[in-house]
């Protein structure tokens, strides 16, 4: 893997007359701010809570709701798996061929799951895209807030 590159940061002085340019191998880490860290737990806890709720109020078989909370979970731990690859490899960290295809393969596969297992439920369509997109919400949050969990502590 090659290394990064460097970044162009463009600092104004103080009397903010003059700008220089200022290049150097080190990221700015920037904090996230309160209001998107806040958003982005708002959306994780949104989602899979009301995934949960769903599960719990549908008229199916309790292993049925044991398989769609499983994909739940099974999803969460790879697209969080595949974010902390994935800015491993961008920060140099070395992260093995292995581990980073598996947890892309991982990421896919739990929506695969859950699109087989919806395709094929008796359920109401509202209800599969109900349980879609809660799903959709809960993996894109759980990105978000590791990212957030993860900038606030280079921060």
């Amino acid at each position: 893997m090659e290394p990064l590159k460097p970044f162009e940061v463009n600092e104004t002085s103080p009397s903010k007359k003059e700008t220089t340019r200022v290049i150097t191998d080190e990221p700015r880490s920037l904090k996230p701010t309160n209001a998107f860290v806040g958003a982005s737990w708002a959306a994780l806890l949104t989602g899979a809570v009301a995934y949960c709720i769903g599960l719990f109020n549908a008229e199916m078989q309790l292993n049925e709701k044991g398989y769609y909370f499983t994909i739940l979970l099974f999803g969460l731990f790879s697209v969080i798996s595949v974010q902390k690859s994935v800015r491993d490899r961008l920060e140099g960290i070395p992260v093995t061929d292995i581990y980073y295809g598996i947890s892309w393969f991982t990421t896919i596969a739990s929506i695969a799951l859950l699109v087989v297992g919806l395709w094929n439920a008796d359920l109401l369509l509202s209800e599969k895209g109900f349980f879609g997109m809660s799903f959709a919400l809960s993996l894109f949050a759980a990105i978000a807030v590791q990212k957030n969990t993860r900038d606030l502590k280079t921060a």
